[in-house]
């Protein structure tokens, strides 16, 4: 579990294993579920033409999202640029790799600023062309959906079906390192409302179900090749910055 990884960089275009597909789907259904009700569903994509379609989305969201500056509105808390913030912080996301033009600009690539800079670059058009090449590269999806007479949000039991689904999908991210695997969260589409409803069209997914997330997968090559934009988040927050003993008041000593 401490040498768990995300792939941010491309698959091998070896197909995975039916035997590692069925293995990690029994990692899943080993999780804990509230009154043992497994409200989670799976589905394994492998087709090609529905991959291709799914990157093309994933794709064009990443372009919108950075074009019109949502992306970066929304998660420049998470951005860290030096060593000292990491220190201070220890959360969030290192940003440790940017294209050539944008490194003068480090502390200023997600403001205002930046963005005007990114599009005169065609870093948007580039950075979406990038996302479409590694979810088109992946050998399988998997999307993650939850049965809607458990998940009902609002209620205890839509609390315990996401609960559920996060320790079934976090059983596979543990498992994938041990069967050469690579997993990531393929994120973008789920930001635009529209081409989310796409990807749930694509799938075919019934009234009865919700879908939650699709995730890309695959064997991971020899050598790591980096996105033009790229980050490291291995850093994690000291004991006392997220342990207490007895009560909030007192944080537990490191």
């Amino acid at each position: 579990m401490l040498s768990r990884r995300t792939t941010n960089g491309p698959f091998k275009p070896d197909p995975v294993s039916r035997e590692h597909q069925h293995l990690l789907m029994r990692v899943a259904q080993a999780a804990p579920s509230h009154f043992n009700s497994q409200p989670w569903r799976f589905v394994l994509i492998e087709n090609p033409a529905t991959i291709a379609e799914i990157a093309q989305i994933s794709g064009e969201s990443m372009t919108e999202l950075i074009d019109a500056g949502i992306f970066f509105e929304r998660y420049r808390r998470y951005f860290r640029f030096t060593q000292a913030e990491l220190d201070e912080r220890r959360d969030g996301i290192h940003i440790d790799h940017l294209p050539g033009p944008l490194k003068p600009f480090t502390r200023q690539v997600f403001s205002d600023a930046g963005l005007k800079l990114m599009r005169q670059l065609g870093v948007p058009r580039k950075l979406g062309e990038e996302n479409r090449k590694l979810v088109a590269g992946s050998p399988l999806l998997l999307a993650a959906l939850l049965d809607k007479t458990e998940y009902v949000p609002g209620q205890l039991s839509g609390f315990y079906s996401v609960f559920g689904l996060g320790a079934a999908v976090e059983n596979i991210w543990n498992a994938v390192g041990a069967l050469g695997l690579g997993i990531q969260f393929v994120s973008t589409p789920m930001e635009i409302p529209r081409q989310w409803q796409a990807i749930q069209q694509l799938l075919h997914v019934p009234d009865d179900l919700e879908l939650m997330a699709v995730y890309r997968l695959g064997y991971l090559p020899q050598s790591d090749q980096r996105p033009s934009i790229d980050w490291s988040s291995r850093h994690r927050k000291r004991l006392e910055q997220f342990v207490s003993r007895e009560t909030c008041g007192v944080p537990e000593e490191g």
